[in-house]
C-alpha cells in the first residue's frame, strides 16, 4: 500500500473518534498492551510524561516539549486529535512522522492490530511508542485522548503525570458530573509519580488527593508552585510575568501563543518544568525555559490555539470545543469588542456536544453565520441556525466552512474581526 491507501485503510478499518465519535471508544488497556508486547513495549525505552485534562492539554504538551527540546533533549510528542495532517498526532523535536514509517509500520503489523481489533486511537498511540523508540527519543510527552484511566496511552509509566483541568465534556463516556469525570483523569496516576494538578477546585481536588494517596504520590498545584502576575498580548504573542511561589523569583516570559487563557496553560507548564528540573533525572536550564516558551508554537506545529489566520478584516480561530473551552473564547471575544467595529462569528459543532449551554455562552452583539465541518458527527448547520436562534443570537446559514469564511469575509469591513470555531474540524478545514 502506498499512503494514500494506508490511510484510507486505517480511517475505514479502524475506526476513530475523530470521524464517528463515541462508536470508536474502546475502553481497557488490554489490547494495546498486547499489541506493545507484540512491538517488545517500545514505551519503556524512554521517559514519559503523561498529560491529561479537560481543556489545556494540548498547548501544555507543546510547550513542555518544546522546552524539553531547547534543554538538549531529543523529544517526542504525541497528540490528537489532528487538525491538517494524520501525521500531526506524532513528532519527533517537531518533525511529524514520515509517511514512509507509518506505511512500513501498517504494513508490517497489519495481521495482529486486526487479530487484536485495535482501535484507531490505540494503534496510533502504539505507532507513536514504537516510533519514539526507533527515533532515539530521550523524553516524549504523551497527552491522553479521552479520559485518562481508560485511555489507550495509560499503559505508560511516566516520569510526571499532569492533568490540566476538569471540565464537562463527553459526559456519556466519562461521567455526568465534574467529581466522575475528575475519577476518570484521575487513573493516569502512577505509584510513587507525582501529579501536577493546573487548575484547583473544590468540587474534585478531594478526588485527585485520594486516589493520589492510594499509590503514594502527591499532587503537586501548580499555582502552588508558580503564578501569573502580569500578562499582555504583543501582536501575535504575549508576555508574562511568572513568579516562583517558593522564592519568589520572576520569570518575563514571551510566549508565541496568544489568548488570555494560555496563562493558566503556561502556569501548568511551568509547574511542571519546575518539578522535573528540580525532582526528576531531566536538567532545565534557566535558559531553556524562557526560550522553550518563546518558540512553543513555532518549534511544536502547533496550530489553532486563538490562532490569526488573517487581517483586515482580523481573522482569528480557536479549537475550544466544549463549555469549559469555549467559556474562554467567548470571555477573549468580548475583550476584543471595543478594539473592532463588528465580529461575525463562523461556528459549527459536533452532535455530541452540550450545544444549548455553549451558545449561551457567545456575545450576542455579533453576527454568526453557521455551518458545519464535513464529518459525519457534525451537527446540521441548520439545526445549530435553530438552537442559536433560541438562545438570542443571530446570523444566517452556510453549509460549507470555506463558504461560510467567504461569506463573513463579504460582511466585515477590513477594521472587523471575524471567529471561526466551535469545533476542532471547523477549525481543521478553515487551516
Amino acid at each position: 500500500m502506498n499512503y494514500t491507501q494506508t490511510l484510507e485503510y486505517l480511517f475505514s478499518s479502524l475506526r476513530s473518534f475523530q470521524d464517528v465519535g463515541a462508536d470508536a471508544y474502546k475502553p481497557g488497556l488490554e489490547r494495546v498492551a498486547e499489541f506493545c508486547r507484540h512491538l517488545g513495549n517500545p514505551q519503556r525505552n524512554y521517559y514519559t510524561i503523561h498529560i491529561a485534562g479537560t481543556n489545556g492539554k494540548g498547548s501544555v504538551s507543546h510547550i513542555l516539549a518544546s522546552v524539553l527540546r531547547e534543554a538538549g533533549y531529543c523529544v517526542g510528542l504525541y497528540t490528537s486529535p489532528h487538525l491538517k495532517d494524520f501525521r500531526e498526532r506524532i513528532k519527533v523535536d517537531g518533525q511529524m512522522i514520515s509517511k514512509q514509517r507509518v506505511v512500513n509500520f501498517v504494513d508490517k503489523h497489519k495481521a495482529k492490530m486486526e487479530a487484536l481489533g485495535l482501535s484507531f486511537f490505540e494503534m496510533t498511540a502504539a505507532m507513536a511508542f514504537d516510533h519514539f523508540a526507533y527515533s532515539d527519543v530521550e523524553v516524549a510527552v504523551i497527552e491522553t485522548g479521552l479520559g485518562g484511566r481508560l485511555d489507550a496511552t495509560n499503559i505508560i509509566t511516566p516520569i510526571v503525570s499532569v492533568v490540566t483541568n476538569v471540565g464537562l465534556d463527553h459526559t456519556d463516556l466519562l461521567g455526568e458530573t465534574l467529581r466522575e469525570i475528575a475519577v476518570e483523569k484521575a487513573g493516569i496516576i502512577k505509584k510513587s509519580v507525582p501529579l501536577v494538578l493546573g487548575e484547583r477546585d473544590d468540587e474534585y481536588n478531594d478526588v485527585f488527593e485520594s486516589v493520589a494517596a492510594a499509590v503514594r504520590s502527591k499532587v503537586i498545584y501548580a499555582e502552588d508552585s508558580f503564578r501569573c502576575v502580569n500578562h499582555h498580548c504583543e501582536g501575535e504573542c504575549q508576555r508574562l510575568e511568572l513568579e516562583r511561589q517558593c522564592d519568589g523569583r520572576m520569570y518575563d516570559i514571551e510566549l508565541d501563543l496568544t489568548g488570555d487563557y494560555q496563562r493558566r496553560n503556561a502556569v501548568t507548564a511551568a509547574a511542571v518544568v519546575h518539578y522535573l528540573h528540580d525532582s526528576s533525572p531531566l536538567t532545565i536550564s534557566r535558559r531553556a525555559f524562557v526560550e522553550g516558551f518563546a518558540k512553543a508554537a513555532r518549534s511544536t506545529g502547533l496550530e489553532g490555539r486563538w490562532q490569526t489566520i488573517g487581517h483586515k478584516p482580523l481573522v482569528v480561530c480557536d479549537t475550544g470545543h466544549n463549555s469549559h473551552g469555549i467559556n474562554y473564547v467567548a470571555s477573549m471575544l468580548k475583550c476584543y469588542q471595543a478594539e473592532y467595529g463588528k465580529q461575525v462569528c463562523v461556528i459549527g459543532f459536533v452532535r455530541e456536544k452540550s450545544v444549548d449551554e455553549i451558545l449561551a455562552m457567545l456575545p450576542k452583539e455579533a453576527y454568526y453565520i453557521f455551518t458545519q465541518a464535513t464529518i459525519s458527527r457534525a451537527m446540521p448547520a441548520d439545526e445549530v441556525a435553530e438552537r442559536a436562534t433560541a438562545a438570542g443570537l443571530q446570523g444566517e446559514v452556510m453549509v460549507g466552512v470555506k463558504e461560510a469564511i467567504a461569506r463573513a469575509k463579504e460582511i466585515a469591513g477590513e477594521e472587523d474581526m471575524i471567529f471561526v470555531g466551535g469545533s476542532t474540524f471547523v477549525v481543521a478545514e478553515a487551516l
